[in-house]
Order: C-alpha cells, then structure tokens, then sequence
C-alpha cells in the first residue's frame, strides 16, 4: 500500500518583506512602493499551492508585529497552511522579518536588491519549534524543498528537517542559492551542510557558480561565454555532479542572458536519471519583474515531478512558470491554472475569453 500525504510539498523559510518601487522606478527616490511577502521557498511553493496541491510552511514570527500578520494573511490568501513560532520581538533592537528593497529596473537600467537582515527572526529556527513527528509521521510529507537561503540562514534547523524527510521516506529537493554574503566566515561549516543536505536530494537546481561554490564541483566559469557555450559546459558538469552525488536524479538550470531590463533570452536543462538533458534553447520572453523567475522555475519543475510528468514535461512547464514569474510585480507567479502556463509555452499570448 502506497503512503498517503497530507501535503505534498513542505518549505522551510524564513518570511520577510519586499518593497519596490512603483513603476519600476529606482528605490532611492522614494515615492510610492508596494508591501509583499516574501521568500525564496514560498516563492516556489507559490506555483504548487496556486495549482491546487496542500503546501506546508515551516517559518517564525515576530509576536504581534504588523508584518508577521501581514505575512500569515498573505500565504494563508496562497492556499498555504502556515505554522511557526511567535518569538518576543525584545524590544526596538530585537527581533524582526528581513526587509527586501527591490528596484527592478526599467531598459538600460538594471535591477538592483538590497537585503537588510540584521535581527532576521528567521534565524532562530530550531526543529524543536515544531513536531516533526505529527508533520512527517501522523500527517505525511511528499517533499520538502529547500534553498540555499534558509540552509544558510538557519543551517541545524534546515539539517533536522531533512533527516526527519529521509527517516521518514519523503523526497527532497535543494536549490544552491548561493550568497556569498551569507557564506562569508562559514565557509567551512557550510559545505559540510550544503553537502549532507545535497546527498540526501533526488533534485538538485543551481547555476554554474552554485555547484562549484556551494558543493566544489568543477563547472564553467560564470559569466563570459555565449549561452550556447555555457549550455555545453553546464552539461558536462552535471556528470561529474551524477558521480559526486548518485541520488540525484534530477538536476537543472535555467540559462538567462539579459539584453534590457525588460527583454531576456531564457532556457532551460533538465538532466533526468538517465545520460542524456532536456535543453530547452534560449527564446526571447518581455520581463516586468525578472526577480523570481528562477524560483517560478523551480516552482513548476517541481509541480511537475509531484504530477509524475516525464523530464520534457517538467522542463517546459518549468520554463513557462518561470516566464510566467517575470510578468508579475510580485516575486513569485501564482498561475490560474495548468493552460495559462502551457499557452505560455507554446507561445501563445492570445486574449481568452
């Protein structure tokens, strides 16, 4: 008898808040911005939760602060189920949820993100804030996904769920992420996680950087060659991340080379359990917003992996969720449903009515 699960993606994450400007204006100007929540790994739970699968979120909050509801509202309004710890905030110098600055540029003026995470809450995370027991036992878990943010940002806690997945038969996926900010003084404490956690992981996501940087696997150098080039590079790469890490049996990137602010090439492999990748070539998409395209990318691999699709499946319907993703002011899509994402692939932008 097959296991039956309650959610069929799990995230831990650590919530904060984006302000961009309106109009794609830079933010030191002021003027009139926009209030989200975000995450990486709500980001991508956004695509799964929007299509109808239960999506479990695993995060902390700042006891009655007007963010922590904002946010508990805004995932909640995502079809999400949210459970997490209320901390004391301690004060003005105490605890709080990152606040994200996001300017996303607008034709020759390119994006610019600023982070500020000083008393991040998120950080405090620890396994015992929730029962793992109930979650992964009693209720059950299909998948947990993780990031290379929240592995970072609260690396025992990330380690703990992921043991608990395994323990318990739940697969797990892990996006490399990395942020050579958050890395700076850990290096070594953190390639020890980022390697356990990628061991434990039947799909691995990241860019050339990623892999090397975060788990030292020898790949292209970032930046400089033409994407046809990168594209033979990174699929070279992924056999020498098949020999380091035999579980995974499925790793993509996405492939972006950025003419404008608002005019992006944009493609895609996936590398199933077999020798050969899907390469989906660079096609040009209008960018609004390009901050979470990669994980509207993730969002609709994975979406496609827990429907059972082949890897050409789950490679275009990634494609086209992470094209999706661009279109939005949010850092995340939340698609209305299974075609508005297919007629983004088949490039059709035609009126329904």
């Amino acid at each position: 008898m097959s296991k039956s699960f309650r959610y069929a993606l799990l995230v831990p994450t650590s919530m904060g808040v984006r302000l961009t400007p309106f109009n794609g204006q830079p933010a030191h100007l002021g003027g009139n911005y926009s209030l989200q929540a975000t995450s990486a790994e709500t980001n991508v739970a956004s695509i799964v939760s929007s299509l109808g699968m239960p999506v479990k979120v695993l995060t902390a909050f700042v006891k009655g602060h007007p963010f922590a509801a904002f946010i508990k509202a805004d995932l909640r309004g995502r079809g999400m189920d949210v459970e997490g710890p209320e901390r004391e905030q301690g004060g003005p110098w105490g605890y709080r949820h990152q606040i994200n600055i996001a300017d996303s540029g607008s034709g020759s003026r390119g994006p610019r993100v600023w982070n500020d995470r000083a008393g991040e809450v998120g950080r405090t995370l620890k396994a015992d804030d929730f029962d793992l027991k109930r979650i992964f036992e009693a209720e059950g878990v299909q998948r947990v996904h993780l990031s290379g943010l929240i592995a970072a940002i609260a690396p025992e806690f990330c380690l703990d769920i992921v043991r608990m997945a395994v323990r318990c038969g739940s697969s797990v996926s892990f996006d490399l992420n990395y942020r050579a900010s958050f890395w700076k003084g850990h290096e070594d404490e953190y390639r020890k996680v980022f390697a356990e956690i990628a061991a434990a992981s039947d799909v691995l996501i990241g860019n050339e950087e990623d892999f090397q940087l975060c788990l030292g696997i020898e790949g292209p150098a970032a930046g400089g060659a033409d994407l046809e080039a990168k594209t033979e590079q990174f699929t070279r790469m992924i056999g020498r991340v098949r020999e380091s890490y035999p579980g995974a049996k499925v790793i993509a990137t996405t492939l972006r080379e950025v003419k404008d602010a608002n005019t992006h090439l944009w493609g895609a492999i996936v590398a199933d359990g077999g020798e050969g990748a899907v390469v989906i070539p660079p096609r040009e998409i209008h960018v609004l917003d390009r901050i979470g395209g990669g994980d509207g990318f993730t969002g609709g691999l994975l979406y496609g992996l827990l429907k059972g699709w082949n890897a050409e499946k789950c490679a275009q319907f990634g494609w086209a969720s992470g094209a999706l993703a661009t279109t939005m002011l949010t850092d995340y899509a939340l698609p209305a449903d299974q075609e508005q994402v297919w007629s983004i692939w088949n490039g059709n932008a035609r009126v329904k009515r």
